[in-house]
């Protein structure tokens, strides 16, 4: 277990996404990035959650009225998976592509086959 401070984890979800090049952040539409102590009481070791309707499914009245998608990061989870912070900054990262792959539609299977699972 890593030991960090919510404020610590914050600034490692934002060097994560600095680490996600700007072309590919740039294609992101609509979407919130949160922060949460843990994951739903369902899925306790979930490290992240993408929530909306991928960028594959949307139509051509998408956008009227839709509030933006939420990539959602676990805190909890996340601190209690690694064992120092390196290790903590990588699965954050990780988890940060494997969120952002969903808001593109690609799954889980897709996003294992290419080591982002």
């Amino acid at each position: 277990m890593v030991d960090v401070t919510p404020g610590e984890f914050e600034e490692l979800v934002a060097d994560a996404l600095d680490e996600v090049p700007p072309d590919l952040l740039d294609l992101l539409d609509n979407v919130v990035f949160l922060v949460e102590d843990e994951a739903p009481a369902d899925d306790p070791d979930l490290l992240g959650l993408y929530e909306g309707i991928p960028q594959t499914e949307r139509d051509a009245g998408w956008g009227l009225a839709n509030l933006p998608d939420t990539i959602r990061l676990f805190r909890g989870p996340l601190t209690r998976m690694c064992e120092d912070r390196e290790d903590l900054r990588e699965e954050v990262v990780i988890t940060v592509v494997h969120e952002i792959a969903h808001h593109f539609g690609i799954d889980e299977q897709a996003l294992h086959d290419l080591g982002w699972g």
